[in-house]
């Protein structure tokens, strides 16, 4: 099994990076983690980030079954899924430009529970088809039809190291003091620009052929 393992570690240094890339780079999930660090807390962020990385680990379990073949080999599925995952990046866009046009910072936000923010992240995470997508790029990029199994493990359980470590770093760094304090003096000039960012990921989404 160790074997195995050293054998394919180009394989999987290959599959980390780009996977580590993906994660980091900005996109609607990480920023909404980003946003709910600044404004509910430190544990509202990590607790939204567990439900991105767990809607991560669904899909990464299902590409590595198939499942996600199947998906993308049926439009309509994937069809459904991109409508849903395009008008939820236009409400997190309503959101955002209805906070950049008040003028005074608005009341802090009531607390929710964690199950609620667990359920955000993951519900988030799970309805982007790009998710889909990548997943099945990143093992088909690892695996070969000689791939020993203990490799494929490695690659879930890699994967979702990477995106744990990298969304709570950004749950814990965009909590602190400093960040809340420069988020504040910038609040609307920054609502404005997530405003920008979710309505042209929407439009890519809805307009892409998947």
């Amino acid at each position: 099994m160790l074997n195995d393992l050293i054998r394919h570690l180009p394989d999987l240094a290959l599959v980390y990076s780009a996977f580590f890339l993906a994660v980091a780079s900005p996109g609607p999930s990480n920023l909404v983690v980003m946003a709910t660090s600044m404004e509910r807390g430190r544990d509202a962020g990590a607790i939204l980030a567990l439900g991105v990385t767990a809607g991560s680990l669904t899909w990464g379990i299902l590409a590595a079954i198939g499942v996600t073949g199947l998906v993308v080999a049926h439009p309509g599925a994937l069809y459904t899924i991109k409508i849903v995952g395009g008008v939820y990046l236009l409400f997190l866009a309503w959101r955002s430009a209805r906070s950049a046009m008040r003028v005074e910072m608005p009341p802090p936000k009531a607390a929710i529970s964690g199950r609620r923010s667990f359920l955000r992240g993951y519900l988030m995470h799970l309805t982007n088809p790009k998710a889909i997508l990548s997943w099945t790029a990143i093992i088909a990029l690892g695996l070969r039809p000689d791939t020993p199994p203990v490799v494929l493990y490695a690659i879930i359980i890699g994967c979702m190291l990477i995106s744990l470590g990298i969304n709570q770093f950004y749950a814990v760094l965009f909590s602190t003091a400093s960040m809340i304090s420069g988020y504040r003096r910038i609040r609307r000039r920054a609502e404005a620009c997530l405003a920008a960012f979710f309505t042209f990921a929407s439009f890519k989404l809805l307009t892409s052929q998947l």
